[in-house]
């Protein structure tokens, strides 16, 4: 429905007491019903507004089905215009935008089109990050709106990554940053992409953007190959980092511009294992967006690309990629034997100091705590057979690691709540809601809020129970602050 549309309902229904109960306590049974009896609208024009069918509708309406999606929550407040006040949601979009802008177009603006070239990367980054930096709040909900790419639209640009890198073009401007310059960068990296690992991404997201948009612009001058080469190689990575902020603030298409950039910039500066980093990541958001066939795909980009130069640990990583890929194919066999290679790679890794410092992260709590997650997600559709395992690789993952995990405990937390409801044990699972509630304050992260939507529903269904009750209550305001 267009932002400027009026409102289906009568004037004054919202005002009515029982349709204000029924709408706090997500009563669609109710809703409904008095939206029919009091506001003249159909099953069908509900339906339609709500992007429901009309069957759905009247399922909800005999009781046969609650409403247990926050997603379809959501539409159904703003395809009935529905304060989300009254729905103890945060306020809608439509109720302070008098009308839809049109969605905002992906920054990189035919890069597709655009050489593997040094210095056509940074030209990239520069346009890219002096947009975002001025984006205000109407730029930045029409970008939420613009979806991801997939596919063939997706992978095939990225086969430059797999050729040699072209000679860069020399600037005619000699520059005057030395390794110290290039070491202190570095050092900034670490601790911004720190940041984004504990809290998510929005509170910092423009700090890294501007030093982006520095280095692409140090890059404008002639600076020596070892310099240039290190620049490029912070920039890969502050682009890796703005990807995974840019996601986690519900910018899908735009994290997508930043990892290609950083899959540029780490291939400008012979940083191949890296660059296999940038793949994971993307095959992390496809798989977040069900896309599993794209993901393993890019997955094996990332393993033809750096097999000769990575180490154990990165070894171990893409094996949990191709894994999780696996699983979501419905491959168990194949999951299995991916998960195996995973921790045979880790089994011979060395000290951290051996890798890159950005994969420090991946050790055996980490390792436990992505196949716990993996296993959830096949437990969701066979319980018996994964959830206990699953919970029992999440207990590891928690007992190895704590709250400075950040968002990495906060995920275990949730899983584990997730757990113990499909097993069917109510009050543990309330009690482990509990716990991953009081966590998920202190951690904004776009990834937590959808895992908390994911373990919505289940308070829905057990609401009789106190503590599950208090459960659903407390995610219901988390999701909607």
């Amino acid at each position: 429905m267009d932002a400027g549309a009026p409102s289906p309902l009568a004037p004054g229904l919202l005002d009515r007491a029982d349709l204000r109960a029924a709408l706090i306590e997500h009563d669609f049974a109710a809703v409904f019903t008095l939206i029919k009896k009091w506001g003249g609208l159909s099953q069908n024009k509900i339906g339609a507004a709500c992007q429901l069918t009309p069957g759905k509708v009247s399922t909800i309406i005999n009781g046969g089905q609650r409403v247990t999606s926050f997603d379809v929550v959501c539409r159904i407040a703003d395809g009935l215009r529905i304060p989300g006040r009254l729905l103890g949601l945060a306020p809608r979009s439509w109720e302070s935008q008098p009308a839809q802008q049109p969605a905002e177009p992906s920054g990189d603006r035919a890069a597709d089109d655009i050489p593997w070239r040094p210095d056509a990367t940074a030209q990239l980054v520069v346009g890219l990050t002096r947009s975002d930096l001025v984006m205000d709040r109407r730029a930045m909900a029409r970008a939420l709106t613009v979806a991801a790419v997939t596919g063939t639209a997706l992978l095939d640009p990225l086969e430059g990554w797999l050729l040699p890198a072209a000679k860069p073009v020399r600037p005619p401007h000699r520059g005057r940053l030395g390794a110290r310059d290039v070491a202190e960068l570095e050092k900034s990296v670490r601790e911004l992409r720190q940041w984004s690992r504990r809290f998510g991404g929005a509170l910092r997201r423009k700090a890294v953007l501007g030093q982006l948009n520095e280095v692409a612009e140090a890059l404008d001058e002639h600076q020596t190959p070892a310099v240039e080469t290190g620049l490029y190689r912070v920039m890969a990575q502050l682009a890796g980092t703005a990807a995974t902020m840019a996601w986690d603030a519900g910018l899908h298409r735009r994290a997508q511009d930043y990892y290609r950039l950083a899959l540029r910039a780490a291939h400008a500066g012979g940083d191949l294992v890296f660059g296999a980093n940038v793949l994971a990541g993307m095959a992390r958001q496809m798989l977040y967006r069900d896309r599993p066939d794209d993901a393993l795909q890019l997955v094996q980009f990332a393993q033809e690309g750096a097999r000769e130069v990575m180490g154990p640990r990165v070894r171990a990583m893409l094996h949990t990629r191709e894994a999780w890929a696996l699983a979501a194919q419905g491959r168990l066999a194949g999951f299995e034997r991916a998960t195996a290679r995973a921790a045979e790679a880790l089994a011979d890794a060395g000290p951290q100091e051996d890798e890159p410092p950005w994969i420090a992260y991946f050790d055996r709590a980490e390792l436990a705590g992505v196949t716990g997650g993996r296993l959830l997600e096949l437990a969701r559709r066979d319980p018996r057979r994964h959830a206990e395992r699953a919970a029992a690789d999440i207990r590891t993952a928690l007992s190895a690691r704590g709250a400075e995990a950040g968002r990495g405990h906060t995920l275990d937390l949730i899983g584990l709540a997730e757990c113990r409801f499909l097993l069917g044990d109510i009050v543990g699972g309330a009690t482990e809601a509990g716990r991953a509630i009081e966590v998920s304050r202190l951690n904004p992260s776009g990834r937590v809020r959808a895992q908390l939507e994911q373990l919505y529903p289940y308070t829905v269904e057990h609401h009789a129970s106190g503590p599950v009750r208090e459960a659903r209550d407390g995610i219901r305001d988390l999701l909607s602050s």
